[in-house]
């Protein structure tokens, strides 16, 4: 299992948010491109990169940043999610070295353009599985669906995602802990990779997910490690050495 560093992107700073709430914000850092530095010389493999602002308006709002972190750190892959509606956004991400578009909105309101997105991309097209109570929320968490997360999930199993990424808004930024079960769930449910997001705040959090026999592929951190609480490299082996015991 890899541990990916956040980088959330409003207003042009790096932030972080309380379960995904937009007026509930902290701003850690005003230059997103030197925090990713700072994460990948701490030994990150992978960047997970959100369009808070994109993700509300449904469309790119910070993309020029992002193809600027794809620039500066070209050896590290980065995903990207908030704003990616059309095939068009998705491409110009991809081109300029982005290795992962995660698509949230639109996979919940029309599946199909996933599996088109897949077909074109081949390998890097993800699903955002953003949930609150079991069910999928929209528009930058602002809505809930009356689709359920694993529901949605089964719906691309053949479809060739990369991977999907897992989120409890309910434990998003709030430093509770990661719903480990919830994730677990999901993982036994499909046989896509899951990467786990939302409350990942210590290293039991790390090591109960890398260790968990369904294999979940990744886990995404963003306030513990921005406040302190959570140091990447040690999270990094934390979950490597779990792996191997696993």
């Amino acid at each position: 299992m890899i541990v990916i560093p956040a980088i959330d992107l409003k207003n042009g700073h790096c932030v972080r948010l309380r379960q995904g709430r937009m007026d509930d914000e902290t701003i850690f850092d005003a230059d997103p491109v030197a925090v990713a530095g700072r994460w990948v010389a701490a030994g990150a493999e992978r960047l997970h990169l959100v369009d808070l602002d994109g993700a509300v308006q449904g469309r790119p709002a910070h993309e020029q940043t992002i193809h600027a972190i794809a620039r500066a750190y070209p050896d590290t892959p980065l995903q990207i999610g908030g704003g990616i509606r059309s095939r068009e956004t998705a491409q110009r991400y991809l081109e300029a070295g982005v290795g992962y578009v995660i698509v949230g909105t639109r996979a919940v309101r029309e599946p199909a353009f996933v599996e088109a997105l897949c077909r074109d991309f081949p390998g890097q097209v993800c699903v955002g599985l953003d949930a609150r109570g079991g069910y999928v929320a929209t528009d930058g968490w602002e809505q809930t669906s009356e689709v359920a997360a694993v529901d949605l999930a089964r719906r691309f199993e053949d479809a060739g995602v990369a991977a999907l990424i897992f989120t409890d808004i309910g434990r998003d930024g709030m430093m509770q802990g990661c719903n480990v079960e919830a994730t677990r769930e999901l993982a036994r449910a499909v046989s896509i990779p899951v990467i786990a997001s939302g409350g990942v705040s210590s290293l039991e959090d790390v090591h109960a997910l890398a260790a968990s026999p369904e294999g979940i592929a990744g886990a995404i951190v963003g306030r513990a490690i921005y406040d302190g609480g959570l140091d990447l490299a040690t999270a990094i082996r934390t979950a490597q050495e779990a792996g191997r015991d696993r």
